[in-house]
């Protein structure tokens, strides 16, 4: 099974919120994930990142791959 960490929205119509999960790279944006990694609120300013590093770093060892969104949103997390 391949495994990819990525978004997948939340919230109302142009209020959007996103959560960090991993799930089956061939299940929906909206589909039932494995684990939530963390959160992104980017109607606040500045925008709220929360995502847990430790349980990232455990799904890319196991192999999962990660969005190139995830990827920023990692680096923007680090600051």
């Amino acid at each position: 099974m391949a495994m990819t960490i990525r978004l997948t929205r939340m919230g109302s119509k142009k209020r959007p919120f996103y959560r960090v999960v991993a799930l089956d790279s061939k299940t929906r944006r909206d589909g039932r994930p494995v684990e939530y990694l963390g959160h992104y609120n980017p109607m606040v300013e500045p925008a709220d990142v929360k995502i847990d590093k430790e349980k990232v770093e455990k799904w890319v060892n196991e192999g999962a791959t990660l969005s190139n969104t995830v990827r920023s949103l990692l680096k923007q997390a680090g600051k």
